[in-house]
């Protein structure tokens, strides 16, 4: 974030009645200073003030550290004459502009969190119900050849119908009509299913949108996507 910090003069003092500590002789000037802190979200001018002596002749500043206690006493003075600053802490328009976005965002964040969830579909629900034998459900097989090697893969989307569960196995049989691309599942034969299951299955992930399957060996997999 882009910071600037301003030295704002806030009075200047004579101080003929001190003597400089550095060039005896040279007269002095006591100026008191706030620091001014902007950035693109806001602006800071700073409570507390701080004193600079400067040398008249040698326009050189003289450091704190040769301060006699008169000049330290004199500047205590003085500071508390210094005018307070018009403000202390303002918003600039871009900082007003990103407090209303915050709160917008924020008050998204509590509505969503408070507000009633959406009913469920009864697809949804009916895809979250553990699969029961003859269960019906559309989606596509995958069997592979060699584990995690789709070289010589066989796919086909369809109708699956769950025969047998015996624990977590599932026993699957695939319609009697396959088909290589996709297609409505309206179009395909979801009565008609082979009497021999495919490879026994267990159940590896289920949501109210897709169900998968996976045999022990890693190489049948069959995804759901809609139950009838």
């Amino acid at each position: 974030m882009f910071i600037a910090i301003d030295k704002i003069e806030q009075s200047a003092h004579h101080t003929d009645k001190l003597q400089n500590p550095k060039a005896l002789g040279n007269a002095m000037v006591l100026s008191i200073y706030r620091n001014k802190i902007r950035t693109a979200l806001y602006i800071v001018n700073t409570k507390k003030t701080y004193g600079e002596y400067w040398d008249k002749v040698e326009n050189k500043k003289i450091p704190k550290r040769l301060w006699t206690p008169e000049m330290k006493a004199l500047y205590k003075e003085k500071a508390l004459e210094a005018p307070m600053p018009p403000y202390i802490f303002k918003i600039t328009i871009i900082g007003w502009i990103f407090v209303l976005l915050m709160t917008g965002v924020f008050g998204m964040i509590v509505y969503n969190e408070l507000k009633s969830p959406l009913p469920k579909s009864e697809e949804y629900l009916a895809m979250e119900k553990a699969p029961v034998e003859g269960d019906i459900y559309f989606g596509r097989y995958e069997i592979y050849k060699e584990k995690g090697n789709p070289l010589g893969m066989e796919g086909r989307f369809g109708w699956f119908k769950v025969l047998q569960v015996e624990g977590d196995i599932y026993h699957i049989a695939k319609s009697t009509e396959m088909n290589k691309g996709h297609k409505p599942k309206e179009q395909l034969n979801s009565t008609n299913f082979e009497t021999e299951s495919m490879p026994p299955v267990k159940l590896t992930e289920q949501t109210g949108y897709n169900i998968r399957f996976l045999s022990d060996d890693g190489l049948t997999e069959i995804y759901i996507t809609d139950k009838k």
